[in-house]
């Protein structure tokens, strides 16, 4: 018996596991200085009427770090990361579950890798959850929306 729970477990996890979403990173890229996507990004950002509550300098915290983790090697020409909130959309996923708390700020990296400074990424994590409502689940899907605008516009993309 606590076989055949064990193997009904597995499956379901495994089914579960199936739904989610294999990409939990979204990330976009094209050829242009960093200097100018990371500003777009910005502008998009507050093109919204969104404040960003942070900037974080990634790059330099890691190339400050690097020698004390027993690291040398440059992983970014630039990277940054906005970090923000949509009083609107945040209200709406808490109301449809209050645990979405966690969803809340969004973060946006903007970033260019050490190997193809050339290259500039844009990229958010998916506010996604296997469980909730499905106003939850459909709330959250609006913060997806404006994520992906947001990124998509910052690189001039449809």
């Amino acid at each position: 018996m606590a076989r055949a729970l064990a193997l009904l477990l597995l499956a379901a996890f495994c089914m579960a596991a199936q739904a989610a979403d294999p990409h939990p990173v979204v990330a976009y890229s094209k050829q242009a200085k960093f200097e100018d996507v990371r500003d777009d990004l910005k502008s998009a950002i507050e093109a919204r009427g969104m404040v960003i509550d942070y900037q974080s300098y990634m790059n330099r915290m890691l190339e400050r770090t690097g020698k004390d983790v027993g690291s040398s090697r440059k992983l970014y020409a630039d990277a940054q990361a906005f970090v923000f909130c949509s009083a609107t959309l945040s209200r709406k996923t808490m109301e449809a579950d209050p645990a979405n708390v966690s969803m809340c700020p969004y973060t946006m990296v903007v970033y260019a890798t050490a190997q193809e400074p050339e290259k500039v990424y844009v990229s958010y994590r998916r506010p996604w959850r296997p469980d909730g409502s499905a106003a939850s689940k459909a709330s959250l899907k609006e913060v997806e929306s404006l994520l992906d605008g947001i990124a998509r516009e910052a690189l001039g993309l449809k």
